[in-house]
C-alpha cells in the first residue's frame, strides 16, 4: 500500500529505512507518547519493526515528506489492531513537524486505504497529557467515547491514563477532558 497527499509519500518502511526511523522516532518528546516504541528506540528497534509481517488489510506506512529536495522520513500512521483485537489507529511525528498538519493528512490517507479494504469501527486514543493527539482525531472525525483506560506506554514504562475514541459520533461527547487540563493551562491559545 501506497499514497500520496498534497504534502507526503506514505509507503511500508523497508529494512534500508532503519536508520532513519531510529534516528527521528529515538525522541523523548515522541516515545512518550506511543504504547508500543521502547525508549531509547536504536537500530535493533528499527530492524525489528521494520521486519514485522504486514497484514493485507492494516496500513502500517511510514511517512516522508514530497516537498523542499528528497524525501525525508518525518513519521509513521497505521491501523493495528489493539488489545482486544479491535482496529485502532496510532500515529507519530518527528518533533521539527509538530503542528504542521502532517499527522491529520497522514492518518486521513491511511484511514481512507483501511475503509477501501473494509476495515470499520476503528477507534484511537491518546494519552491525557497529549491534548494534541486529541485535536487530531478530532479533525478526522473522531470522538471520545468517554471512556478512559490504563495503557502501558514503553517510552515510560508506565501505565498512563488514556483517553479513547471512535469514528462518527462516539459517546456523544463532542470533548475530552484533557482538552479542559490544556484550555486551563494555556488559556491564550485556547481563544
Amino acid at each position: 500500500m501506497f499514497a500520496r497527499t498534497p504534502r507526503l509519500l506514505l509507503r511500508p518502511g523497508w529494512m534500508e529505512d532503519a536508520q532513519a526511523l531510529a534516528r527521528t522516532i529515538n525522541d523523548p518528546a515522541i516515545l512518550r507518547n506511543l504504547t508500543r516504541a521502547p525508549s531509547p528506540y536504536g537500530m535493533d528497534d528499527a530492524k525489528a519493526f521494520l521486519s514485522l509481517p504486514h497484514h493485507p488489510h492494516l496500513p502500517r506506512l511510514l511517512a516522508f515528506t514530497r516537498t523542499q529536495g528528497a524525501p525525508r522520513l518525518i513519521g509513521g500512521c497505521g491501523v493495528h489492531l489493539d488489545e482486544q483485537g479491535a482496529p485502532e489507529l496510532g500515529y507519530w511525528i518527528a518533533r521539527p513537524c509538530w503542528g504542521l498538519g502532517f499527522a491529520t493528512e497522514a492518518a486521513r490517507a491511511v484511514l481512507g486505504m483501511a475503509r477501501a479494504s473494509g476495515v470499520r469501527n476503528i477507534r484511537a486514543g491518546h494519552f491525557t497529557d497529549n491534548p494534541a493527539s486529541g485535536n487530531v482525531l478530532r479533525k478526522l472525525g473522531f470522538c471520545f467515547t468517554g471512556e478512559t483506560r490504563k495503557r502501558h506506554s514503553l517510552g515510560r514504562n508506565a501505565l498512563v491514563d488514556c483517553l479513547i475514541f471512535e469514528e462518527g459520533e462516539g459517546g456523544g461527547m463532542n470533548d475530552d477532558p484533557a482538552m479542559d487540563l490544556y484550555r486551563d493551562a494555556v488559556p491564550a491559545m485556547a481563544a
